[in-house]
């Protein structure tokens, strides 16, 4: 298994949400409102996720997205690496249930999703790494499942030391869209749409976002 890239000091990924987290959901709960375009893709996927099965937000954060979801009748629970996001995502949206999960090593069953959001949440693994993500996503979709993911586009890493106004140890990947593409088809995955916007001026980290819809075609190679 590949490890989340080492990014040193005294906080790991997991401490820096957990100590970020109730700053977070304060920030970012209420983001959607002002971006139509997510709204909008997030639509699209419930629609073509009704009827597939349970679906999961994985990196779920502080849920707002999983709750997007549940409102328009989608099946869904939240996963995500910091035990203090999934209790500020618990405390916020008690009807949808929450736990902690590792994207690596997901605790799902096999072909156990008819689908699966991954919002921003690639944003701290190395390009290498991402096939290893990729391929345990193959592992609980079902066939013919959807995901809906989405990531900064660029090359290179932003590191923050504070967030939110609390002490973090974070480096944030951006991404090339042809690589994570390559990355997707290697474990099984295909993208079938592809949408490219600019950040809202404002709004948002001042970064192009790229978000894939795919479907899972077969195992992983």
């Amino acid at each position: 298994m590949i490890p989340v890239p080492p990014i040193g000091g005294p906080l790991n990924i997991r401490e820096s949400y957990d100590a970020a987290a109730s700053g977070y959901a304060d920030a970012l709960t209420g983001e959607l409102a002002g971006k139509p375009l997510d709204r909008h893709l997030l639509d699209r996927f419930a629609e073509g996720v009704a009827g597939r099965g349970p679906v999961a937000d994985l990196g779920c954060g502080p849920g707002h997205v999983a709750q997007y979801l549940h409102e328009r009748g989608v099946d869904v629970r939240g996963l995500d690496l910091s035990p203090g996001m999934i209790t500020a995502a618990g405390a916020r949206f008690p009807e949808v249930p929450f736990a902690v999960g590792d994207m690596r090593d997901l605790p799902l069953e096999d072909a156990s999703l008819g689908g699966a959001v991954l919002f921003y949440a690639i944003v701290h693994f190395v390009p290498e790494g991402l096939t290893v993500v990729f391929k345990e996503l193959n592992r609980v979709l079902r066939p013919d499942a959807l995901a809906l993911i989405s990531f900064h586009v660029g090359e290179g890493v932003v590191h923050r030391d504070e967030m939110f106004g609390a002490r973090v140890n974070l480096d944030f990947y951006f991404h090339g869209v042809e690589p994570v593409t390559d990355a997707l088809l290697a474990s099984g995955l295909a993208v079938i749409e592809n949408t490219l916007r600019e950040p809202y001026e404002g709004a948002e980290y001042p970064s192009r976002r790229c978000y894939l819809l795919v479907r899972k075609v077969a195992e992983p190679a």
